[in-house]
């Protein structure tokens, strides 16, 4: 796939009259005085503008002890100007205490929007589901909205053990905590990842049925995202179970700890796809379904996250295996859940028969993208920003810059007669930046030799991901390398070591089978002059 990119002053806000709680007393401050920049910044936000938590001035008295310990630098306010694309560039992170009502204006909500896509997280506590009820991207970012509660009680609350999380492993399968529970107007969204649920069995009031999530993280739209539901009463602030699991999840947001993959690896096609997302694009007209089509499928209206009617992404079972099916009649991307790195990826896939508009008279495409960061579809409306591992026959294992995630591969330059630099991965040759941007002659660099089996047949496929370096493997020959992987973000340029995975569909049918991903900490030695 050839991919064409187009092109993609600091103001200080003077902020007047708002409280401010420093981050090393109880103090009143204000926060204009201190520019934060340091990585480890925090704001926390508790302005309501319905019902007011009492346990709010607890909870702020905590998380100033936590600060302490942890060695962060918070500042807590309540003064919504502070929600400028300037001020909210001095943070890594906003967390939500006990907020509720409409707090933000539409400008304010942009502000955060933009803080989020540029890698900024969140954190939301109890309340924050009762906040902003008219914003759709906050109600897709945390997860739920809040309908109502009974009166507050004793739970058992159940840890889900398919999402091991720092915020909780401290916490045994099952437990019990006294708050007040949450019912959720809706179903929380299947794009989280649940920690905890509620087993409403142990206590009368709950309205979600089975499946009561209460805790649950992510990373959404470029940042990421934890949420508790717990945390209402005073007790909550000084309960060290619940503060654990609190600042855990803050030290997840801020990326200090990660997700790890388990150390005997994953399986990542599981039947139901549960470790995955789907985001679909645009509809080209030739496709039998109802919705809003265009010529281009590149600059159209996209489906969005999860609405994948045509099933485009399925399971099937061949042989007694469990074989991921990419149909190709839309572009779209499955992508997992997870961030990942330091981790070898392993697949299998063969070609299936079918091609699609718009690209029935061209190759049969797709690719594998990794460090997929960013918000969804900022690539044609389809794409993350990422590295692809290329999937096209005859052209596995070329590497493509996918919009403003890039490195440097080891390649031999060869001008064709149009002046046209083409790049050829050699694990000898010259260190050249590889993107699509002004300034670069290329963003991509293919294969060094075509190692490819006949179609039909069943490829393996391998990426190895260290840091910043990744190498590409086919049928077990070292194909390409990147280097020095990085990401383009809010004026940065930050280094690309972890991110997510998406499997592309763009109109051509393929099918990928015995998906794992391990853990490594090093190249394996047979990889050593690669």
């Amino acid at each position: 796939m050839f991919h064409i990119i187009n092109k993609y002053v600091l103001v200080l806000l003077t902020i007047s009259s708002f409280l401010i709680y420093s981050c090393k007393t109880a103090n009143k401050t204000n926060a204009s005085a201190s520019k934060v920049t340091d990585s480890k910044s925090i704001l926390i936000f508790s302005k309501t503008a319905g019902f007011r938590h009492t346990s709010i001035p607890k909870g702020i008295a905590a998380l100033q002890k936590m600060d302490e310990e942890q060695g962060w630098k918070m500042q807590f306010s309540e003064d919504a100007n502070l929600f400028t694309p300037e001020t909210l560039s001095n943070f890594q992170m906003v967390l939500f205490l006990n907020t509720t009502g409409d707090i933000l204006n539409s400008e304010q909500e942009k502000a955060f929007e933009k803080f989020i896509n540029n890698g900024g997280s969140f954190v939301g506590v109890h309340a924050a589901t009762d906040t902003e009820y008219e914003w759709p991207f906050y109600a897709e970012m945390i997860g739920a909205q809040f309908l109502s509660h009974p009166k507050q009680q004793k739970v058992v609350v159940n840890k889900n053990a398919n999402n091991p999380h720092p915020a909780t492993t401290h916490y045994p399968a099952s437990f019990e905590m006294f708050d007040e529970w949450y019912n959720f107007k809706k179903p929380v969204g299947a794009h989280v990842n649940v920690l905890l649920s509620a087993d409403e069995n142990s206590y009368k009031g709950g309205t979600m049925g089975t499946s009561h999530p209460i805790s649950w993280y992510h990373t959404y739209e470029g940042g990421r995202i934890f949420y508790t539901a717990m945390g209402h009463t005073d007790e909550s602030y000084v309960d060290p179970n619940f503060l654990k699991h609190l600042q855990e999840g803050i030290r997840w947001a801020l990326g200090e700890t990660n997700v790890v993959i388990a150390q005997g690896g994953e399986n990542l096609l599981e039947p139901t796809l549960a470790k995955w997302d789907v985001w679909m694009g645009a509809v080209h007209p030739s496709v039998d379904i109802d919705f809003e089509k265009s010529e281009n499928v590149n600059t159209g209206k996209p489906m969005g996250l999860n609405n994948d009617p045509k099933k485009v992404f399925s399971i099937i079972q061949e042989n007694g295996e469990n074989i991921l099916k990419v149909s190709g009649e839309i572009y779209g991307g499955l992508t997992t859940k997870n961030d990942y790195g330091d981790y070898h990826l392993t697949t299998q896939f063969k070609w299936g028969d079918k091609k699609w508009e718009p690209r029935l008279k061209d190759k049969k495409d797709s690719g594998i993208l990794y460090h997929a960061k960013g918000p969804h579809g900022t690539f044609w409306k389809v794409w993350m920003h990422s590295l692809e591992y290329q999937v096209q026959d005859g052209d596995c294992g070329d590497f493509i810059a996918l919009g403003q995630v890039y490195g440097d591969v080891p390649a031999d330059e060869k001008v064709n007669a149009n002046g046209k630099s083409n790049f050829i991965y050699n694990p000898k040759g010259k260190n050249t930046p590889i993107k699509y941007a002004p300034n670069y002659k290329s963003g991509r660099t293919t294969k060094s030799e075509n190692y490819e089996n006949p179609a039909g047949e069943w490829n393996t496929l391998e990426i190895y991901c260290l840091g910043t370096q990744s190498i590409h493997l086919v049928n077990g020959h070292v194909v390409n390398r990147v280097n020095n992987a990085r990401y383009d973000v809010g004026g940065k340029t930050i280094p690309a070591d972890k991110g997510k995975i998406q499997i592309q569909s763009e109109a051509a049918e393929v099918y990928y089978k015995n998906m794992r991903i391990e853990p490594i900490t090093k190249f394996p030695s047979k990889l050593k002059n690669f």
